[in-house]
């Protein structure tokens, strides 16, 4: 079955399920520190499976309810916010940006994206996850940037193996 075949009630409970998904490994961020941003970001990759096999709406619908019900119900907002705004959201962001069809454009829409959150989140989330940066690095922004960037592009490049890993194995394997 193609995936405009599909109906939207099996898409919105799609969306539902994976929701509860990346809630689960959000709660875990919460209890296991150590783990904190490692599961977060795993929590982003059910958004990207909702989105590869039931759609664009169905991926914005699991990040839009998991975002909500961390800001509801999770002891630590950080985690929350940090899946809200960019962890969670950047999974989708990535394929609307790659159905672009240009490399350079894609890429440069990428990074004002990266760059606008880490802007974000150090000026205007900071007290949710680094109350008190070192000195050091309030005087060295450029290095937080450049040093911000390079993971960035790493974890963009590992999030596209993965992607191509879920679409060969788990979409394509079934005939989508």
């Amino acid at each position: 079955m193609a995936r405009s075949d599909r109906t939207q009630p099996a898409g919105t409970a799609l969306g539902g399920v994976m929701a509860a998904g990346s809630f689960v490994l959000l709660w875990l961020a919460c209890v296991a520190p150590s783990g904190r941003a490692g599961l977060t970001a795993a929590a982003g990759l059910f958004p990207m499976l909702a989105a590869l096999y039931a759609g664009w709406a169905a991926g914005c619908l699991c990040w839009l309810a998991a975002s909500l019900l961390g800001l509801l119900l999770l002891p630590d907002k950080g985690v929350a916010v940090m899946f809200l705004a960019f962890l969670g959201l950047y999974p989708i962001v990535k394929g609307r940006l790659e159905a672009l069809g240009r490399l350079w454009l894609e890429w440069c829409l990428k990074l004002v994206f990266f760059n606008g959150e880490l802007t974000l989140f150090w000026f205007f989330l900071r007290a949710f996850f680094m109350p008190d940066p070192p000195v050091w690095l309030a005087d060295h922004l450029a290095l937080l940037y450049l040093g911000g960037n390079g993971v960035f592009v790493i974890y963009d490049v590992g999030l596209s193996r993965l992607i191509t890993l879920f679409r060969t194995r788990l979409v394509g394997g079934r005939g989508h």
